[in-house]
């Protein structure tokens, strides 16, 4: 029979199994000391305490494109771009529902995956993960 070790989050306080904690080699047990919801968070608040600096951060790294880049991606793939704003647009306005990752399930960050750019509305509902593995089998949708 397998032990499970616990641990007390310093937060909430509550005592949880040591993989509800992130790992940490310099922390005393090779743990946070914070559990990983509190954690996330701390980090959620700490990010719109100071969204300023983080959206300075992001550009200065290149995680954000300025809008110099958004034209030029615009422009040399239009068929992309009005097929991202179709798939924006009808589920916001209710026409397509987000579905769980058609390969595993899951339901979060759900991309909306194109096979072909001229069909708008025709997508595959796919996980990060699951989507780089599509690209990295198939390589572009058609017509992008």
């Amino acid at each position: 029979m397998e032990q499970t070790e616990y641990k007390k989050c310093f937060k909430c306080n509550w005592v949880k199994p040591l993989s509800e904690f992130y790992k940490h080699p310099q922390m005393k047990g090779g743990r946070v000391n914070k559990c990983k919801p509190c954690n996330r968070k701390d980090v959620r608040e700490n990010r719109a305490d100071n969204v300023d600096y983080y959206r300075e951060y992001d550009r200065s790294r290149g995680s954000r494109r300025d809008s110099d880049a958004v034209r030029k991606y615009r422009a040399g793939s239009p068929s992309k771009y009005k097929a991202h704003t179709r798939v924006n647009n009808a589920v916001r306005d209710g026409v397509l529902t987000r579905s769980p990752c058609e390969v595993c399930g899951s339901g979060e960050h759900i991309h909306a995956h194109h096979d072909d750019y001229l069909k708008p509305l025709d997508v595959r509902w796919l996980c990060p993960v699951h989507h780089f593995a599509w690209h990295s089998k198939h390589g572009e949708a058609l017509n992008g």
